[in-house]
């Protein structure tokens, strides 16, 4: 089954833009984070997505540490590869671990980790964290060699950026980002990869992109807040999760 994790941190976006100042626990600030994702689980998701970023602009250490107590669902979360973030980590034990590539001057995370400079240190941060019981995912470009990088690196798990494939304005750019996602995937399958997707990922490309196959876990957030701001977050979540299951049902694994 093709499962949905909701990323939330948009929820603490909007928060942070009036309520920095008091801090995510003053009974003033709003909205929280915490109550959209157990309003995402009850509509369905299969696990909760936070990226607690280096420089707190979403995402407060309070909240996560809120998520990981009250969740009745896996708290998947996003991070850098940093001294600091690792001992977070540790300490927190989530079921998973997204590591990330960080730029502080982005808006959102723009693209995926490079990881053969990297694959003795993910290497001994997979171990450390493996010990806790943590799924380890890293968030990589639809490339043959990151594909194989991230199979050195001994992981269980990758998720693949799909923002070059949502960004696509025309046709042809479409299919080609989208035939670069189905090699990788089926790539990372051959090698024993969980593949998980996000980035980008909308209620307009989704059926297109589930052609991918040996997906197991798309994380979608944006999209979803945005459209909660519409129809409630039950509703968005419920309508993404129909389309998945509409475009993923009779399709053939490749």
């Amino acid at each position: 089954m093709l499962k949905l994790g909701v990323n939330i941190d948009h929820i603490a976006t909007l928060r942070q833009a009036r309520y920095r100042e008091l801090g995510p626990d003053h009974p003033l600030s709003e909205p929280c984070p915490v109550q959209a994702a157990h309003q995402a689980v009850a509509a369905g998701a299969h696990s909760i997505t936070a990226h607690l970023r280096e420089d707190r602009r979403h995402i407060q250490d309070h909240d996560v540490l809120r998520l990981k107590r009250e969740l009745q669902v896996p708290l998947n979360l996003e991070m850098a590869l940093t001294p600091e973030m690792l001992h977070f980590a540790l300490k927190l034990e989530p079921a998973e671990v997204c590591l990330v590539p960080e730029n502080r001057l982005e808006v959102s995370t723009e693209g995926g980790l490079n990881l053969p400079p990297l694959i003795e240190a993910i290497r001994q941060a997979n171990l450390d964290l493996s010990k806790n019981g943590t799924r380890v995912s890293l968030f990589i470009d639809p490339v043959e060699e990151q594909i194989h990088a991230a199979h050195a690196c001994g992981v269980p798990c990758i998720e693949l950026h799909t923002g070059c494939f949502a960004n696509a304005l025309d046709t042809k750019t479409q299919e080609e980002e989208l035939e670069r996602l189905r090699k990788s995937a089926s790539l990372a399958f051959q090698l024993g990869l969980q593949v998980n997707a996000g980035h980008g990922l909308h209620y307009r490309n989704l059926r297109l992109f589930l052609q991918t196959p040996h997906l197991d876990t798309l994380n979608i957030g944006h999209s979803l807040i945005a459209h909660a701001c519409e129809v409630g977050l039950r509703e968005a979540v419920g309508e993404m999760l129909s389309l998945m299951r509409d475009g993923h049902h009779g399709k053939s694994e490749e």
